[in-house]
């Protein structure tokens, strides 16, 4: 991969992104929060270089509120977290002033950012963040970062607590809805794949 560093990412700076930005410090726990940061970095560094044309403030706003189904005050007992952040983002998108149709991308990406597999070329934005949160909580496709980059970003923006968060976070999930996507990852050892991610060892 080409060598870069986070001054290198187009980080948006828009009221917008601001405001997503703000919602997501106040509600999620400061190691899920520096999660959606991180998402965007991943994501945002793996569209850069390999391409991949992105909206930079949809992707940052997906990232910032992609979890915020997980929260107490989100969670919802009827479907999936994934689509209940959905849901909560695309009332954020309507109170921001988005349009319908940007607003139905921004749940779309969210909600897709938990699918195996999306198209780079029909949602870029949502394959960005479903390979840029594999890479966060198990690691996947590391390699498209070199060692220098994966340091600067754990230095700027820590994991704190963030495997243990995340994972309890997910086996509630899976012990209310097991029909959702995150009890399937909890049922395919989501516990082990995440004590194997090699971002929690980097020093």
């Amino acid at each position: 991969m080409t060598r870069m560093t986070l001054d290198d990412l187009v980080v948006p700076d828009t009221e917008v992104s601001a405001a997503a930005r703000e919602v997501a410090s106040t509600y999620l726990s400061p190691g899920l929060f520096n999660h959606s940061v991180r998402a965007y970095v991943w994501a945002a560094a793996r569209g850069t270089v390999r391409g991949i044309p992105f909206d930079p403030e949809l992707l940052y706003v997906a990232s910032m509120l992609h979890d915020l189904g997980l929260t107490a005050a989100f969670d919802s007992h009827t479907v999936a977290f994934e689509e209940a952040g959905g849901h909560v983002a695309s009332v954020f998108a309507a109170g921001a002033g988005w349009t319908a149709r940007r607003r139905e991308r921004l749940s779309e990406v969210i909600i897709r950012h938990m699918w195996l597999e999306v198209d780079a070329s029909t949602d870029p934005e949502g394959h960005l963040l479903a390979n840029s949160t594999a890479t966060d909580v198990v690691g996947a496709n590391l390699d498209d970062f070199d060692a220098d980059f994966r340091r600067e970003v754990l230095a700027r923006h820590p994991r704190l607590d963030f495997s243990a968060d995340f994972l309890a976070c997910f086996q509630a999930q899976a012990a209310r809805k097991p029909d959702s996507s995150a009890a399937g990852m909890v049922r395919v050892g989501l516990e082990n794949l995440m004590a194997d991610n090699p971002l929690d060892a980097v020093s």
